[in-house]
């Protein structure tokens, strides 16, 4: 099974960003979060439709990629 929650840091390494960028992201709502107690997470999902969304911002019709394409699981741990 993979990752469905990623912690703040762990969301900026996937998006290989800095870590006040990424909290940046998550304060604004581009980068959407849920909270659990006290605890901000990143699912796995938002992670997809930011960087769906950045590219379609920035490539428009050219933006055409197969969303499997982008996921964040390791192309390793998909091959299992």
């Amino acid at each position: 099974m993979s990752k469905r929650l990623y912690q703040v840091p762990e969301a900026a390494r996937q998006l290989s960003l800095g870590l006040t960028t990424t909290k940046a992201l998550v304060a604004s709502g581009e980068l959407r979060s849920v909270k659990i107690g006290h605890a901000r997470r990143v699912p796995a999902d938002a992670i997809d439709e930011y960087v769906r969304r950045l590219d379609a911002a920035q490539n428009g019709d050219r933006a055409a990629v197969a969303p499997a394409a982008l996921s964040v699981e390791s192309p390793i741990a998909a091959q299992s």
